[in-house]
């Protein structure tokens, strides 16, 4: 009976337009309207007729989805294509113009089996000299800030920390303006692009994000929670208790980053499915393409409900994250939720002078929604004023630098399985309250038997540093176009 109904139009329509179907009769060759005439040829051409008249249709409609830009599809999240109406740049942003058809002599995974990553450990110059194994000479031009690196690398305290990892970037270019580290075991090795850290309540920002989309939630939804701020027992996971319970917004709760109600987020709103689409949509399991070998971050999530409280919490060791994947996170907070590819190096010249390898802006997709970014840039100032990062960032809105700026974040802290070793995370921004410049910090410390300097207390000195001489050249150029 359905196949009927749908065919009955077709069957009337082609009985009112008799006088039609024998004009294009004529238009086809003798072999095809002889066809027509009999039973079989009859039912055959009258597919073909149906095509032909399907077949203007299906191609106007390929060309409006290849003018709308289309979609790509990645890890199960559909992904609008980058549009230039839409920019990440703003005017005064500084970055290398090429052409579309553009094609680097050498593509990045040449890069990074021409050069040392062990070159990139603690650079204090943003240009060098380097032989190949097959003594042909290059001159790298990197996107290393040297002011603010070379005020890092003093101000570096190794004496009571285990490993440091410090990155700061520009969250428009993804260029890395620093990249500083420090390994107790491995004098060479980079912290900086080693998956070996637990990330912690950083992972926060994933699963807010993803409340904040598949739930409806924003900085105001109210939230409960039972016991202490910073333990996730299963008793604070049921969603009716016999214990008192507390009211809390997503942005205190996110601020003050209370365990137990990410994780009955996790639990009763989110899901196995639905973590692993954000962490992937995040980077995670994900091999990000860059200069120098970067371990992608890690994420495992069981079928087992407490599991994914411990996910979406951070209560947990095994969810790993590199300190340069924890700045591309707080970038996508600052560009309307797209990641974008990270680059430390700007040009390659070999030894005539050419220019082998020039790197340029590259999305890599949207992780979440323009609104989600909006109000988890909201839920992460919140952690500056009155969250967990409160203490470390005291008096910076009396500050003559910092008073200039909007800054965000999110800490976290977790002991290594021997407890030899104490992990502490901001992942973090800046921007101009009164401009376009922006900044993102990103910054893991193992402490050892003692607390040394903290990750926060390591972001608030990048950010004053970086503003300060930005503001200050900032004058100097508005005083020679008026002189």
């Amino acid at each position: 009976m359905r196949n009927r109904i749908k065919t009955r139009p077709i069957r009337q329509g082609w009985r009112q337009n008799r006088e039609r179907l024998t004009a294009c009769q004529l238009m086809l060759p003798e072999e095809t309207t002889f066809l027509a005439k009999g039973g079989f040829g009859k039912r055959l051409f009258k597919r073909i007729f149906k095509c032909a008249i399907l077949i203007p249709f299906l191609f106007v409609a390929y060309q409006i989805s290849n003018e709308s830009g289309g979609a790509v599809s990645f890890y199960e999240k559909t992904v609008p294509n980058f549009s230039s109406e839409d920019k990440l740049l703003p005017d005064s942003a500084q970055i290398t113009e090429l052409p579309k058809e553009y094609k680097p002599l050498i593509s990045k995974n040449k890069v990074r089996n021409l050069l040392d990553s062990k070159i990139f450990v603690n650079l204090k110059e943003d240009s060098f000299d380097f032989v190949s194994d097959n003594d042909h000479h290059f001159y790298v031009e990197t996107s290393i800030d040297t002011s603010l690196q070379n005020f890092i690398l003093k101000k570096m305290d190794t004496s009571t920390s285990r490993y440091v990892g410090i990155v700061a970037m520009d969250p428009y270019t993804g260029r890395v303006l620093a990249m500083v580290g420090f390994d107790e075991d491995d004098a060479s090795g980079n912290p900086c692009t080693d998956n070996r850290f637990p990330a912690a309540s950083v992972f926060k920002i994933v699963t807010a994000a993803a409340a904040i989309e598949k739930c409806g939630f924003d900085s105001d939804s109210q939230l409960t929670y039972s016991g202490r701020k910073h333990t996730l027992y299963k008793s604070q996971l049921r969603e009716k208790t016999k214990r008192r319970v507390r009211k809390i917004t997503l942005r205190d709760s996110f601020a003050q980053s209370i365990n137990s109600v990410f994780g009955k987020i996790g639990i009763h709103q989110l899901g196995k499915t639905t973590l692993q689409e954000y962490a992937e949509a995040f980077g995670f399991n994900r091999n990000i393409d860059f200069e120098i070998p970067l371990a992608p971050s890690v994420i495992s999530i069981s079928d087992e409900p407490y599991r994914w409280a411990e996910i979406a919490s951070g209560f947990n060791r095994e969810t790993t994250i590199s300190p340069l994947h924890g700045a591309l996170i707080a970038s996508a907070v600052l560009n309307r939720g797209r990641l974008i590819e990270p680059v430390i190096i700007d040009k390659i010249k070999d030894e005539e002078g050419q220019v082998i390898y020039q790197s340029r802006l590259t999305p890599l997709n949207q992780a979440i929604t323009p609104h989600a970014s909006e109000v988890m840039n909201d839920l992460m100032k919140a952690t500056i004023q009155s969250g967990t990062c409160r203490k470390m960032f005291r008096g910076y809105k009396k500050d003559p630098v910092l008073s200039r700026l909007s800054i965000g974040g999110k800490s976290g802290s977790i002991s290594s399985k021997a407890r030899d070793a104490r992990f502490d995370w901001f992942v973090g921004f800046a921007e101009e309250k009164d401009g376009h410049e922006k900044i993102v910090i990103s910054a893991v410390i193992a402490h050892g038997k003692y607390i040394g300097i903290r990750a926060a207390q390591y972001a608030r000195i990048l950010i004053k540093k970086y503003f300060s001489n930005y503001f200050s050249n900032k004058a100097s150029e508005s005083e020679k176009q008026n002189s």
